[in-house]
């Protein structure tokens, strides 16, 4: 259960878990210090994270709170990334999008970017 795994890394719950319909998964967060690790798994079997959850899951991606997203995402673009999820509303109603990275030597391409609360 979402107890028992925070219990045992000794991370404290931040959140109940909760449904994206948008991108047809359910989500919670757990804390420890200044990290926060986000639990994914697909409500459907279209999800973008079904054939990745198959598979055994693991580390997906990382994710980075910014200011201006839009601003970020014409950053990163401009250097390389391509944008896969156009901003849209996620988690708190806050806008994320996602990108990929062009790196060759690194197995964790995707990159979350969601708005700083304001």
């Amino acid at each position: 259960s979402l107890g028992e795994i925070a219990n045992f890394l000794s991370f404290e719950s931040i959140s109940l878990p909760t449904i994206i319909g948008s991108q047809k998964v359910n989500i919670c967060f757990l804390k420890t210090n200044n990290v926060y690790i986000e639990l994914i798994e697909p409500t459907e079997e279209n999800s973008p994270i079904t054939n990745f959850a198959k598979e055994g899951g693991g580390f997906h991606h990382l994710c980075f709170e910014v200011d201006d997203i839009q601003q970020e995402i014409d950053r990163m673009v401009k250097n390389g990334a391509h944008l896969v999820v156009a901003p849209v509303k996620g988690f708190e109603d806050r806008l994320l999008a996602f990108l990929m990275l062009n790196l060759k030597k690194t197995k964790c391409k995707l990159i979350e970017l969601i708005e700083t609360k304001r």
